[in-house]
């Protein structure tokens, strides 16, 4: 009678997991415990950083921009110095724009050069690193990019499940860097860990924002100025500093509007574009959202969406001698200066509009033709209009987009140190961690 009675439990309890899985009717069934953030994780093998004991892609659970619990990886450095006596310290990486292809996804590739240098750097000091794919990069569904809130819900999501899974091991005491659409998501994540007591900083890089007032407003009179020299000093189209900008606005241009397909599914991207550019466009989101075209790609150009521009900027400027740059069909500003849907996402993803009471140290080139000057310094402003008292902005002399934080790469560590110390009595010679004459700073490489 007993074992009867244990096997009817049983068979009654295995019936109703049955049952609640297979629930159509609830439309807010994930089919995954949203409570349990940690899930696996497997060993990265695409690269190695020399002052990391391991490497390995986490795999994790968030609220994707559904409001729907979905997986996530991301990248955890453990650094071979050993363990403070109360934990290592966590450093979160965002990563700048690499596209919405699942390919893209800095776990299925190998290491920045430039991320590197950083890693480097703070992992000698004996730093833990963690480095978010974001929301649909390497796993299903598109990748919402620019999404502030799915940026920071990636990189809080990725810190709880490193906490649940390594425990004592970390300290739990945070902080987040990033660069381009990176500094963007790091502000982001400043604003949502904005009362965590644990979570001590941001650095932001050349913060991706006023995406809107770039295209319609900074970027024409910029790019005209910047090839109106070009054309003085007989640069050939090819090496145009102008078209290559242009090209990279346009790649933007293109991933944005497939980002927001990942919560607007009916959101006709290819509309923001005229004829001409509509095709190129669609190379961002591929034949799924999943398998598009990587913002670029140093090994193949043919698979570098913005080479596709690039390529098609130049083809038209040979056949139209009198045109300039911003005369190329790309873009249809009019379109997207009134779409309703466009509008909405830029006002949501604009970082700086929330005080944040953390410090903030924010590194930006006073070269950089992709995210102007002056709109970070703008940027800088209203955070400290709101009441942000703590917010440092660092103008790198003649430095571009994806030099400045390279060039800033000593300066950002001990603004990490002076927040976050890592306790572990090591001492790093600033001499090899000062990247001020690194190539990848001067531009000589």
């Amino acid at each position: 009678m007993k074992r009867s009675k244990i096997a009817l439990a049983m068979a009654f309890s295995i019936s109703a997991s049955f049952l609640t899985a297979c629930n159509d009717n609830d439309d807010n069934y994930t089919g995954v415990d949203s409570d349990k953030t940690y899930l696996s994780e497997s060993t990265y093998s695409k690269d190695k950083v020399d002052n990391a004991s391991s490497i390995k892609v986490m795999t994790y659970n968030m609220v994707n921009v559904q409001g729907r619990t979905a997986k996530a990886t991301a990248l955890v450095m453990f650094p071979k110095v050993a363990a403070p006596k109360d934990g290592y310290r966590v450093v979160v990486w965002e990563h700048g724009t690499v596209g919405v292809g699942d390919s893209c996804a800095p776990s299925n590739n190998v290491i920045s050069a430039r991320f590197k240098i950083l890693a480097e750097s703070l992992l000698a000091a004996g730093y833990v690193i963690v480095a978010p794919d974001y929301e649909g990069l390497g796993t299903p569904g598109i990748h919402p990019y620019l999404n502030l809130s799915s940026e920071a819900k990636s990189a809080l999501a990725a810190v709880k499940a490193a906490k649940d899974h390594y425990g004592m091991q970390l300290n739990g005491e945070w902080m987040s860097i990033g660069q381009s659409q990176g500094g963007q998501a790091s502000l982001g994540t400043a604003e949502y860990a904005n009362a965590d007591t644990s979570y001590k900083g941001a650095v932001a890089g050349a913060p991706a924002s006023s995406l809107g007032k770039i295209i319609l407003e900074v970027a024409p009179a910029a790019l005209a100025d910047i090839e109106s020299k070009e054309i003085a000093a007989g640069v050939p189209l090819s090496k145009r500093v102008s078209v290559d900008s242009y090209a990279t606005l346009l790649a933007y241009a293109a991933l944005t509007g497939v980002g927001i397909k990942a919560y607007e599914p009916r959101f006709n991207y290819r509309d923001l574009f005229q004829e001409r550019a509509k095709p190129l466009a669609e190379f961002a989101e591929g034949t799924t959202g999943e398998n598009g075209l990587c913002l670029d790609d140093g090994s193949d150009p043919s698979l570098s969406l913005i080479e596709k521009f690039k390529t098609d900027i130049i083809q038209y400027m040979n056949a139209n001698p009198d045109k300039k740059v911003m005369d190329y069909p790309g873009l249809d500003v009019n379109n997207f200066k009134n779409n309703e849907t466009v509008q909405k996402f830029l006002i949501a993803s604009q970082p700086g509009t929330k005080r944040i009471d953390k410090p903030v140290y924010i590194v930006q080139g006073t070269a950089d033709t992709n995210v102007p000057f002056p709109v970070t310094k703008a940027l800088v402003a209203n955070l400290e209009a709101l009441g942000s008292a703590n917010v440092k902005l660092d103008p790198v002399l003649n430095a571009t987009h994806t030099q400045a934080i390279v060039c800033r790469n000593l300066q950002v560590y001990n603004f990490v140190q002076a927040q976050m110390p890592a306790k572990t009595n090591i001492v790093v010679d600033p001499a090899k961690i000062d990247a001020s004459q690194s190539p990848h700073c001067t531009g000589k490489f």
